[in-house]
């Protein structure tokens, strides 16, 4: 996804579904997420509600929840700033996923077919095939949006729904900055078709070739974190 000529974020429609606060939070997230809103950069209520075509209050409510999770700052009279994150806090997130999710995600490789089994490892499967369609489009937000909800469906068959929340919050202080240069280069297909490579290995209970992969998957976002994919 291209950056627009005015320097403005491309930001993806607000929907019906949810409140406004929901959709705008859910929205300016995603963005963030994908690096469209830029580390640094202040943006205004009224600026981001009117690409929204919405009010102000939706948006400066939704800030200022993303505030609390640390992904924005309030600047007085000028709107919220784009937290900065350096190099040891990408290592640092990194490092914290590996510890939790690689041995979380390869213990369900090891459960019996009665306990998780193939048919929940399968279930995963449309939101896997999900990833992959919105990398061969190229739409970045659609990929992101897809692709945490696979890897949080999938660590929620482990029963622990505390390492649930915090993955997701490890996640959404993530930028993935490298994904447009992914797409670019024609390799984002390559990296979105290990989900279903790793649901291959799951159903087929391989505990070490899971272990492998997964730890592969998170070295590969850490160099989309970096701006500098591997």
């Amino acid at each position: 996804m291209a950056p627009r000529a005015d320097g403005r974020p491309d930001l993806p429609a607000v929907r019906e579904r949810q409140s406004l606060r929901e959709q705008v939070a859910h929205a300016l997230r995603a963005a963030l997420i994908t690096g469209e809103m830029r580390p640094g950069m202040v943006y205004s209520a009224p600026a981001l509600a009117a690409q929204f075509g919405v009010s102000a209050t939706p948006v400066r409510e939704a800030m200022l929840d993303l505030a609390k999770e640390g992904l924005v700052e309030a600047v007085r009279n000028k709107g919220f700033r784009v937290t900065e994150l350096s190099e040891r806090d990408l290592d640092e997130l990194t490092e914290l996923r590996r510890l939790i999710e690689v041995p979380t995600v390869s213990q369900l490789a090891g459960k019996p077919a009665g306990a998780v089994g193939a048919p929940s490892f399968e279930a995963l499967r449309p939101q896997a095939r999900a990833i992959v369609d919105a990398a061969e489009r190229g739409d970045l937000l659609g990929y992101v949006d897809a692709d945490i909800r696979f890897h949080l469906d999938l660590l929620a068959l482990a029963g622990n729904s505390h390492l649930v929340e915090v993955v997701r919050d490890l996640r959404n202080r993530a930028r993935l900055y490298g994904l447009s240069a992914l797409h670019q280069r024609g390799v984002l297909v390559d990296s979105a078709r290990e989900h279903l490579t790793l649901l291959d290995l799951l159903s087929a209970g391989d505990v070490s070739g899971t272990e492998r992969l997964m730890r592969e998957h998170i070295r590969h976002v850490r160099g989309i974190w970096a701006s500098r994919p591997e």
